[in-house]
């Protein structure tokens, strides 16, 4: 419910995209605090991830602060009915935010990767957000209004070098994201591209990187919510746009070996 309290972008939110957001990778990161935000704004959350009791306990703590509804979905979006099972554990509510920040990244050279391990980033990051998109898309312009953050990267604009596969798996977001955005508008439903740079998540750890400067989750989840309904595509905090636009003026080629420089330089001793 819409709080006199609330900051006129949390009443925003609330009023367009409430009752219920669905958000993915809520356990860390960019998902937990896109989380935190819309608890803020009063929505009611299905927090979706693998890790079940910290989910609980955040639901519990996030419940208690603002008074919303909470539902837990331990959930692994590798799985091939990971889709499917959330469809039927939130058909009852009346979603009209999904937030899909779940997701992880694998880095190195191509031919040292493990296949089995980058057929699960694929299912993840792709096949899974592909799925969410078509079924919640359906859901929300039946009630005609809704909203869809999809995570994508800075890593999404060239080819990346040491870290190809997991551009790539983040250009599949980017280009669904913007084409989404066009085709879902009339129906009053907004897509946006969320393409931060890199973040203090853990998720470098998961990926064997090192990362020098790096942004703080906040900044990219208030951004990126600031941008939903008014962009197509959000470059979230100040170094997410220096490191996109500097390199705006150079040919695709010089991007690409830029990229797989930096990346090299995070990735190897």
């Amino acid at each position: 419910m819409v709080n006199s309290k609330m900051s006129h972008g949390q009443q925003r939110l609330y009023s367009r995209y409430g009752p219920w957001a669905v958000v993915t990778g809520a356990s860390s990161g960019i998902g937990k605090e896109m989380a935190l935000r819309l608890a803020e704004a009063r929505l009611n959350l299905v927090l979706v991830a693998r890790s079940e009791d910290f989910l609980e306990q955040m639901a519990t703590d996030l419940g208690d602060r603002y008074g919303i509804d909470t539902r837990v979905v331990r959930l692994d979006l590798a799985a091939e009915t990971g889709v499917e099972i959330l469809a039927t554990i939130t058909q009852d509510l009346d979603v009209g935010l999904l937030v899909a920040a779940a997701g992880f990244a694998t880095s190195g050279l191509f031919l040292d990767a493990k296949l089995d391990r980058e057929i699960e980033m694929l299912n993840v990051n792709c096949c899974s957000l592909l799925a969410l998109s078509w079924y919640f898309g359906q859901r929300f312009a039946k009630r005609g209004r809704g909203g869809m953050v999809l995570m994508s990267s800075i890593v999404s604009f060239q080819g990346v070098p040491f870290a190809a596969h997991y551009a790539a798996t983040k250009a599949y977001v980017q280009t669904l994201a913007e084409a989404l955005s066009v085709e879902l508008s009339p129906l009053g439903v907004d897509v946006l591209a969320s393409a931060p740079g890199p973040t203090n998540s853990g998720f470098a750890d998961r990926a064997g990187m090192k990362m020098g400067r790096v942004l703080d989750p906040r900044e990219v989840a208030q951004g990126t919510l600031n941008a939903l309904g008014r962009k197509s595509t959000v470059l979230p905090g100040l170094l997410s746009k220096l490191l996109v636009y500097s390199m705006v003026p150079l040919p695709r080629w010089a991007r690409v070996r830029i990229m797989g420089s930096v990346m090299k330089s995070m990735t190897h001793p």
